[in-house]
C-alpha cells in the first residue's frame, strides 16, 4: 500500500508526515523506517522509528532506491511502515513518469511484503500524473 502526499513548497507536507510517523511509532505492531533527504526530523520523531540520512547513502536514482529498500526488509522482516520524505529532492529529479513507475513497484512491493509506504512529494498535486493521483 502506498499513500502519497504532494504538494507545493510550504504547503504542511513534512508536518503531517511527521504526525503520522508518531502515530505509527505508538501503534504499528512492527518496526517503522524513516528516510530522508537530510537530518531535519531528527528531534521531532519518536526515538524509536529508524531514521536514515539518505545523503549517507547515494540514492541518486529510482533504481538505486529500490536496491536500498529491498535491502532494507533483507535485512530486517519486521518493517512494517516505511516514510518517505521528499522523494523528489532526494532523487535529486523533478515527477515524471519514472516517479509514477516507482510508486507502482512500491506498492507491489508493500503488498507483497505487508509493508506500507507513505511518500512525500513536492509540487502541485493538480498537475500529478494520473497513475500518482489514485496514491492521494
Amino acid at each position: 500500500m502506498v499513500r502519497l502526499i504532494m504538494g507545493i513548497k510550504g504547503s504542511g507536507k513534512t508536518k503531517q508526515l511527521i504526525e503520522l510517523i508518531n502515530n505509527a511509532a505508538k501503534d504499528e505492531p512492527g518496526n517503522v523506517v524513516c528516510i530522508e533527504a537530510n537530518r531535519n526530523m531528527t528531534f521531532d520523531i519518536a526515538n524509536q522509528v529508524r531514521l536514515i540520512d539518505a545523503q549517507e547513502y547515494t540514492l541518486d536514482s529510482y533504481e538505486s532506491f529500490r536496491g536500498f529498500i529491498s535491502g532494507l526488509y533483507a535485512g530486517n522482516y519486521d518493517i512494517s511502515q516505511v516514510f518517505i520524505d521528499n522523494l523528489c529532492k532526494t532523487i535529486g529529479c523533478d515527477v515524471d513518469a519514472e516517479t509514477e513507475k516507482f510508486l507502482n513497484w512500491l506498492d507491489l512491493f508493500g503488498e507483497k511484503n505487508n509493508i506500507k509506504f507513505t511518500v512525500t512529494v513536492s509540487g502541485d498535486k493538480d498537475l500529478a500524473p494520473e497513475g500518482m493521483k489514485k496514491y492521494m
